[in-house]
Formats: structure tokens, sequence, C-alpha cells
């Protein structure tokens, strides 16, 4: 029986085959980025309240109380010295943001809510303000809101279900911005782009596409991966110099030929520059069929004072195909290369050793990564 995933793999060597003549044309938005416009990471520690008795156990998560403690007596209540509180609808939290560049004092940002005790679920909890710094330990955002668990679980006379996660939430715009982090993207007029990956075919591609509509001499490639812009040098003309550089359509160079293999799920992926070289393959199959029954063996005489036994019988038997030798035949497109291999009728695990062994003697025309 042949994979169903060579066959998924010829419908889609059909498709990039129809592709294969020509190039499309992306926008550069969608290839490289500005330098200097980026995100920010941000993070905080926060408690998280009015849980139904899902909260950490105090005594397991000493932080949670300590947390609870400090936060009271900054609101003016004290809890005597040596006291252990019981609380359970209470839970220490690490809540994460991203801080969009251009991102201004006053609007609200998405959070992460998670959990960091052992606290049941965060379900029905609201997260107290919460400070959210960024790598220079200063304060850019402020978290507090009710939290969202996308989790749902029950559990009842020891037995409990669960769907999905009930320790983590997010608090869409629980977060306001309190500082903005300042975003230079241009200085003397010059604008620096970064390509998404290192190719200095398509960086060569993307300069001679922004010389043909921004003028001779206005980029030039830097290395593989960084293009340099010249453009106005009145910040309020940059923005709109940018929007149209990045709606320059570019043509990406030929990719690298690579066939991507998955070893735990027999996953083989290939793009559309593989290539083979005429070679022999032989392979077979090894089965080994283990088969066990149960025989009663009864006494010799009815009255003979025996008993009954009963006893396993197993059967062995090894199965080998014989492989025969077949020829693949060269190939200069994905769609023959599809076509040679699913002649040879090999199941997935069988074609990732004969990828293997074909980049071994030299007749597969690509890059072998294996995840």
């Amino acid at each position: 029986m042949k994979s169903g995933i060579l066959k998924s793999i010829m419908a889609l060597a059909l498709w990039l085959g129809l592709a294969q003549g020509f190039a499309l044309a992306e926008p550069l938005r969608d290839l490289a980025s500005i330098q200097g416009v980026r995100d920010n990471q941000l993070i905080g520690y926060g408690l998280v309240v009015g849980l139904d008795g899902s909260g950490d156990q105090v005594r397991q998560s000493p932080f949670t109380q300590q947390s609870l403690t400090n936060m009271l007596a900054q609101l003016g209540v004290t809890v005597p010295a040596g006291v252990n509180m019981q609380v359970k609808n209470v839970a220490a939290v690490m809540v994460t943001a991203t801080l969009p560049s251009f991102a201004q004092p006053g609007q609200s940002i998405d959070v992460n809510v998670s959990s960091m005790g052992n606290a049941k679920s965060l379900r029905g909890g609201t997260l107290l303000m919460t400070p959210l710094k960024g790598a220079d330990n200063q304060v850019y955002a402020l978290a507090q809101g009710n939290i969202v668990v996308g989790g749902a679980g029950a559990q009842s006379g020891g037995s409990q279900v669960q769907i999905n996660q009930l320790n983590g939430g997010i608090i869409t715009g629980g977060a306001l911005v309190e500082r903005t982090v300042p975003t230079r993207f241009g200085k003397d007029g010059v604008v620096k782009i970064e390509m998404h990956d290192t190719d200095f075919g398509t960086t060569e591609n993307a300069v001679a596409a922004i010389n043909k509509v921004m003028g001779v001499g206005a980029a030039r490639a830097l290395n593989g991966r960084v293009i340099e812009v010249r453009g106005p040098m009145a910040e309020s003309a940059q923005t709109a110099f940018l929007a149209r550089l990045q709606a320059i359509n570019v043509t990406r160079a030929a990719a690298r030929a690579k066939v991507i293999i998955n070893a735990r799920t027999g996953t083989v992926v290939m793009n559309q520059t593989v290539t083979i070289d005429q070679a022999a393959v032989a392979f077979g199959s090894l089965a080994v069929v283990i088969d066990q029954s149960l025989e009663v063996n009864q006494p010799d005489t009815p009255f003979g004072g025996g008993q009954t036994v009963v006893t396993p019988n197993t059967n062995i038997q090894l199965q080998q195909e014989q492989g025969k030798l077949q020829m693949v035949r060269r190939s200069v497109r994905l769609t023959d290369v599809v076509r040679a291999l699913n002649a040879l009728g090999a199941s997935p695990q069988d074609l990732i050793s004969i990828l293997q062994a074909l980049k071994s003697a030299g007749a597969l025309r690509a890059e072998l990564e294996i995840i």
C-alpha cells in the first residue's frame, strides 16, 4: 500500500511545478523589517485573587504568603508576625506582555498570566495591579483585570476531567502603557533594511527593485542581510517614504535545495529545487509476527487426581520481502522527483532511509535536514 504522504507530496509538487517557470514578487514588507522598529518584551510578578478555592497552598508556595503580606502592608493592613495564613483563593503568577513599537502612554496591550505556584486553576481570578518591566528594569506598563482561561475542568469523587490548561490565561487590553520606548529608524536620512533571511540573491534583487523605484544609487547592500537606503532628511517625510519603500515588489532568489525529514512522524517535505541523479535502489521490509493462544490440558484419567492446566502457546514468524533493484531515473523537476520516489511504493520510514542513502551516494542534489 502506497503511503498517503507521498500522494500529498505529489499534489504539492504539481502545484509548485506550475510556478517553477516564473517567480512571484512579494512586497518588501514581507521580506524585511526596518532596523530600529521593533517590539519589546515586558515581564512582571503579581497576585491573582478571587479564585474558588483553587489557589496556591501557602505551605508549599511560601512566596505567595510573603507577597500577600507585603501587599497588605502597603494597603495599611498589618499581619502579626508568625501568623500562617491559610488562604486558598490567591495565586502567585508571572505576567508577560509585548510592547509594540511606537506605543504611546495610555494605550492598552494584551497580557498573558501564568501560575508559578501549585494553583489548580486561575479561572474566575482577577489580577491585581502588576508593574511590567523591560530589560532595563524600568516600568513600562501596569497590568490589572479579569483573567480569561481557555480551559475547563471538573472533579468529583476522586475523578477529574480537564480540557486544555487551567493555570494560564490572558487579559485582553489588560495593561496600560505608562512609558514609551524611543524609536529612531533613520539617521541623517539613512534607513537600514534588515532582510528576514540571509540570502545574497534576494538581497541584490531587493536593491535593484528599490533603485528602480527610488532612483539609481538610492540603495546599496552592506552584506547578505542589511540594505542601506537613502531617504529624505526631514523626519516628517520619512513615514511616507517608508510606506512607499515597503510596498516595492521584490522577487525572491531560487531557494537552496533542501529536504526536511521528521523521523518521529515520518514526514518528508522538499522544495522545488530538489533534483536527483540516476541511481539504482533496492529495499525490502522485515516483519515479525507473534501469535499467542491458550491451550487447556486435561488430566489423562478422570479420577487420577490431576488438575486442568491452561498453558500459553506462542508462535513466532519472521517474514521478509525480498527487495528488487529498481532504477530511479534522473529528475530535474520536483514533480519528476516525487513521481520517481512514488514509483518505488515505499513507506514513509523506507522513504527516509532511501533519501539518506541517495544523499550518501551523491545522487540526491539537496541538503538533508532531520528534525
